[in-house]
């Protein structure tokens, strides 16, 4: 197909994110054929790689709405009419009417503090309850507690047993960043069920881990579970993303609504584009489906 463009990635899903990347455009402007779904293979050998023909889905302008048209002929024909009967109007009329401005002008500067003083205090309120994650004022971090041996070995445990229980054998590596929070990291075959979907699997993995390692010691632990070194090439992915529909929002001067993503993957665009001095990034919807709009600066 013209315009079309052929990209290979170790998954679907990754293929599929690159040739987002690549045309510029979001998830639901982009029509793709599956060339090859790609296979893992057996210990690694005989491993394929996903391919799809990707390309952009064709816009058609939308046509005049002619009530518009319209609206706008008859608004303009009658501001000639008012504009013909002003300039016929006796001298002693726009005399009264101009001091009938200038009374109201005068009562209207009088009232104008208190006016202003309430509508400040209702936008504060509104901006406060309406915040997006891009313009929330940054919150102090929560200081983590030091993690304890007792909470490894059951992080460990839980994570050991619940991929048992989905038959998949993974080696676990524990660790501790420079945040103090607890690094798991898995290795194995077949990893890319247990990431899932843009990650939600291994998100969902992590929340349980949390949750696990909170009820055995006091104060805050933090746990993050990564494989394949996904997290770290994910940031990069939507980092990217960002710019390219950065870009695509100054070209064309109309906002991109990204596809839903969860708080953190949000989090990651909005501080790409936090220094754009073109563009700017909020956030619309209800969880699951809250997802970064770009819009163009004013």
């Amino acid at each position: 197909m013209k315009g079309s463009i052929r990209v290979s990635a170790k998954t679907l899903d990754d293929a599929i994110t690159e040739a987002l990347i690549q045309l510029g455009v979001t998830s639901d402007k982009l029509e793709y054929e599956v060339i090859e779904k790609g296979s893992a293979g057996f210990l690694g050998i005989g491993m394929k790689q996903a391919v799809i023909e990707a390309w952009r889905k064709e816009e058609e302008e939308p046509e005049p709405d002619i009530r518009e048209i319209i609206k706008e002929e008859m608004s303009f024909s009658l501001d000639k009419e008012n504009e013909k009967k002003e300039q016929i109007q006796p001298k002693k009329e726009k005399k009264e009417r101009r001091e009938k401005k200038e009374k109201f002008s005068s009562q209207e500067k009088k009232e104008k503090p208190a006016k202003e003083k309430t509508v400040k205090e209702n936008t504060v309120k509104e901006q406060a309850a309406e915040a997006p994650e891009s313009e929330a004022p940054v919150k102090e971090k929560q200081e983590l507690a030091k993690v304890e041996e007792q909470t490894i070995k059951a992080v460990e445990e839980f994570v050991k047993d619940t991929l048992k229980a989905m038959n998949m054998e993974v080696e676990i590596a524990s660790s501790i960043d420079e945040d103090g929070a607890l690094c798991v990291d898995m290795k194995g075959e077949h990893m890319g069920i247990l990431i899932g979907k843009r990650g939600q699997t291994l998100d969902a993995l992590q929340y349980l881990a949390n949750r696990v390692a909170n009820k055995h010691q006091d104060g805050y632990v933090r746990v993050k579970l990564d494989t394949e070194n996904y997290r770290a090439r994910r940031e990069e992915t939507l980092k990217h993303l960002a710019k390219n529909i950065a870009h695509k929002v100054k070209r064309n001067r109309r906002p991109v609504a990204l596809e839903p993503m969860n708080p953190y993957e949000r989090r990651i665009i909005h501080s790409a584009l936090q220094s754009d001095p073109y563009v700017t990034t909020h956030s619309e919807g209800e969880e699951p489906y809250r997802k970064v709009v770009v819009t163009l600066k004013r």
